[in-house]
């Protein structure tokens, strides 16, 4: 059973619900939105502390972050049951996937100690099982069933590592925009079959872009 840590604050549940509503989405569980609601609690008080993310407005993080991230935990095909979130940062989409997706375990790659280290408060306080891998994504031996990737550093050479941690028949889960897609896949190799890209609704040219290996 998990353990929730609640905070006095304002729950963001009514509104996350009602911006999913409003992109087609379906509302969250209680419990789900209970979990959003404390990682956001944590996420607005580490913010204003170091920069885990450059959206500062509560409005966009909800839109922008969590909106889309549980989009794309809801678009992930059935049967993961693995998942490698490479370079986390501020926990998209990993946390929002292990929220939103209990079947699947999650690990958060991220090498920052200070991310890390707000990752692992995040964690404790949503009470979701997820693994915090405080070091560099590549550094790990293990292979996932599925391996995400969104707004990193250097992300053509990102999605070419990440792309040698999938399984064999696994998934290559890459948030992106159209204009960069193409270059993307190039740099991955033809080891990946893609499917069409998923309009993401946070921002039009937004797509989850999933590929698999074999």
């Amino acid at each position: 059973m998990s353990r929730l840590v609640t905070h006095p604050l304002e729950s963001i549940g009514p509104r996350l619900n009602a911006m999913l509503t409003e992109a087609g989405q379906p509302p969250l569980s209680s419990e789900a939105a209970a979990q959003c609601d404390a990682y956001h609690s944590v996420l607005r008080r580490w913010n204003a502390q170091i920069n885990l993310t450059a959206v500062r407005s509560e409005e966009e993080t909800l839109r922008r972050h969590f909106v889309e991230s549980i989009a794309v935990a809801r678009a992930l095909p059935q049967g993961i049951q693995t998942l490698l979130d490479f370079g986390s940062g501020a926990g998209f989409p990993g946390l929002p996937i292990a929220i939103c997706r209990s079947e699947i375990s999650v690990v958060l790659a991220e090498s920052q100690m200070k991310k890390a280290a707000f990752l692992r408060e995040a964690v404790r306080s949503t009470g979701i099982a997820v693994e915090v891998y405080g070091s560099r994504a590549e550094t790990n031996v293990r292979r996932f069933d599925c391996v995400t990737l969104r707004a990193v550093d250097r992300m053509h050479e990102a999605a070419k590592a990440a792309s040698l941690l999938v399984a064999p028949a696994g998934w290559l889960a890459l948030m992106t925009t159209h204009p960069e897609s193409a270059e993307l896949v190039g740099a991955v190799g033809k080891a990946f079959t893609w499917r069409e890209g998923i309009p993401l609704p946070s921002a039009a040219a937004r797509i989850l872009l999933l590929g698999r290996w074999g």
